[in-house]
């Protein structure tokens, strides 16, 4: 799996693949991070989000920039959308990747290259076209199974969703 570090010229109290239960860092905050591990996924952006249960690692999450608090992805949603880097559970603080190349969860028979949609299943996407479903700026970048089960690699650019409210 990877190991982001950040890249930042401040000092980052906590890790980005570490969830705490005291609030280490401004919610919202934006950084930075560098991947050191034999992945080299490159540089990536993290966002310091509050928790919500059932969250596991690779969960899509839809966050809210008035409280910065989030909740699993599903159909319909509309926001911001990013990925949990650890098992960050609800009264937990932990940071969420919305840039760069990462992990998410995905449905079963995801595909390499696949469109993104948001579906039922909490917390997962998958590449079956859903009217209004569609995750603008996230796009798959390996099939199921890499680096892990359940999960696939994607390429991210602050993804959000609108529901199609937009169309």
């Amino acid at each position: 799996m990877s190991r982001f570090a950040s890249i930042e010229q401040e000092i980052n109290p906590q890790q980005i693949n570490a969830t705490s239960t005291t609030q280490q860092v401004p919610l919202g905050k934006i950084i930075r991070a560098e991947d050191k591990d034999t992945t080299a996924y490159g540089v990536g952006e993290f966002i310091y989000l509050k928790g919500v249960a059932s969250t596991a690692v690779g969960s899509v999450v839809v966050y809210s920039s008035d409280d910065f608090g989030t909740a699993l992805a599903s159909a319909n949603d509309v926001g911001p959308i990013a990925t949990a880097m650890s098992a960050c559970v609800a009264n937990n603080f932990g940071w969420y990747q919305i840039s760069g190349k990462g992990v998410a969860k995905v449905k079963a028979s995801f595909a390499d290259n696949g469109d993104v949609y948001l579906t039922s299943t909490a917390g997962s996407v998958d590449d079956a076209d859903v009217a209004g479903d569609y995750v603008q700026g996230m796009k798959g970048a390996s099939a199921i199974g890499t680096p892990d089960t359940g999960l696939a690699e994607m390429e991210m650019s602050r993804p959000s969703v609108s529901d199609g409210k937009d169309d």
